[in-house]
Formats: structure tokens, C-alpha cells, sequence
């Protein structure tokens, strides 16, 4: 079957959810985008975990016209959608309830980066958005919050590659990346990120942001043109990985 591949990937990532303790029950779902077929693959849903198979992902148009898959595609795609169109950068999208950035989320706080560890994966403060009205609640909600997550950015003049994720006032986060596993990867060090914030606010209620020449170091000798991070990729131009 065509894009059983791009299926089998999606399935994958959602089955590592669980695996790096980012779900519990139904709580989370990845989605890849083929964008030379113009394709999304999500996760059913409510489907649990356990039973999950690559057959079980659902194809559709960035409209959310399905194409291919017999359940119901998450609740959540119609945000998902709304950031492949927004951002022409991203090609994976995870959203989860992951603990420690959804108790950022749910006292709506943002998330600034006050170390290294922060500023390897994220170029500065994770946002947050603004609270959705009761009007876009009530009416489209899900592609609503598409919505914020797009204008939290534009807002601030941010770019998405650069930061990788976002806090959902009242919700969760969303991170993505280059395909499926590169969001997870971020969704990973967003929820540790949140959790080192927020023990380190425990030590000490005056949190200075980490000083600006450090966090361009760290972050551009994993990320672009500069980067010395790792090895090189065979696959590619020879950026380090």
C-alpha cells in the first residue's frame, strides 16, 4: 500500500511516547507530513497504545480530507494541520500531557531558558499562548488552538525552528520538528527542560535567564550552519548530528 512507510514511521513515534514516560492512557499523538505528496499521517483516535499497528494511522489532506485509514484520526488534527500550513519548516508535530510542561501550561506560565540544557534544544523562551476566548472554544476549538499557537509566534517574532514547541495555556504542550521522531526528540527535552525549571524554582523564587553569549553558544554548536555537535550524517551535506 502506498505511504505504508510514512505509516509505519508515524506508528513508531507514537509507540515511543509511552517509552519516554511523555503519555499515559490515550494522552498524546504524533503525526508526520509527507510534504512532496502533500500527505499527513496521524494517530487514530483513542486508540490505546498497546494495540497500536502502522494500518491503524490515518492519511489525510492538510484540508483533513481523508484519503486512506478505516478509524477516526485524532481530535487533535485539526491543530496539527494548522501548524504544517503555518509553518513551512515542519514536517512532525507531537502533542502530549506530559507532566512537567503541562503544570507550566496549566499555570500559565512560559518556559525561559535558564541553562544550557535549555539552550541546546531551545534558542531562548519556550511560549506561551494566550487563553482561548469562549467563542473559539465553543466553535472549531481544536483548529482555534492551531490558531494561537501560530499568533503566540508571530506575536513575538519567533522563529519555529529555532524553538521547537509551545505551551498551551490551560492544556499542553505541542512541540515539532523534521519528521515524526525529531518532534518527539523535542517533546523529550521540553518536559526535562520544564522539570529542571521547576525544581530549580524550589531553590530559588529570583530565576536570571542564562546570559545571552551562552545560550547562542550551546545552541548554535548543535543547530545550523555552525554546528559541531556530534558526527557527521552520511545523508547528508555533512552536518553534524
Amino acid at each position: 500500500m502506498r505511504h505504508d512507510d510514512l505509516r509505519e514511521r508515524v506508528c513508531a513515534a507514537n509507540l515511543s511516547l509511552p517509552t519516554h514516560g511523555l503519555v499515559r492512557l490515550t494522552w498524546g499523538n504524533v503525526s508526520e507530513f509527507d510534504r512532496e505528496d502533500e500527505i499527513v499521517a496521524i494517530k487514530p483516535s483513542g486508540v490505546p497504545y498497546d494495540r497500536m499497528t502502522p494500518a491503524d494511522m490515518v492519511l489525510l489532506r492538510l484540508d483533513g480530507t481523508v484519503v486512506a485509514g478505516d478509524l477516526r484520526p485524532s481530535s487533535d488534527t485539526p491543530t496539527h494541520l494548522a501548524i504544517y500550513r503555518a509553518f513551512d519548516e515542519v514536517s512532525g508535530v507531537v502533542h502530549t500531557h506530559s507532566t512537567h510542561a503541562t503544570a507550566l501550561c496549566q499555570v500559565r506560565r512560559e518556559l525561559p531558558c535558564l541553562g544550557t540544557t535549555h539552550a541546546d534544544h531551545f534558542a531562548g523562551t519556550v511560549p506561551l499562548t494566550r487563553q482561548l476566548t469562549p467563542a473559539e472554544v465553543a466553535e472549531a476549538y481544536e483548529a482555534n488552538t492551531g490558531r494561537v499557537i501560530v499568533e503566540a509566534f508571530a506575536d513575538r517574532g519567533l522563529s519555529p525552528t529555532h524553538v521547537p514547541a509551545v505551551l498551551v495555556a490551560g492544556h499542553g504542550p505541542f512541540t515539532w520538528g523534521t519528521d515524526g521522531q525529531d518532534a518527539v526528540h523535542n517533546a523529550v527535552a521540553l518536559d526535562a527542560c520544564a522539570e529542571m525549571t521547576l525544581l530549580t524554582g524550589q531553590a530559588e523564587r529570583d530565576l536570571p535567564p542564562l546570559e545571552p553569549h551562552l545560550l547562542d553558544k550551546h545552541h548554535t554548536r548543535k543547530h545550523g550552519p555552525r554546528a559541531t555537535y556530534g558526527q557527521a550524517d552520511p545523508h547528508t551535506s555533512g552536518a553534524p548530528r
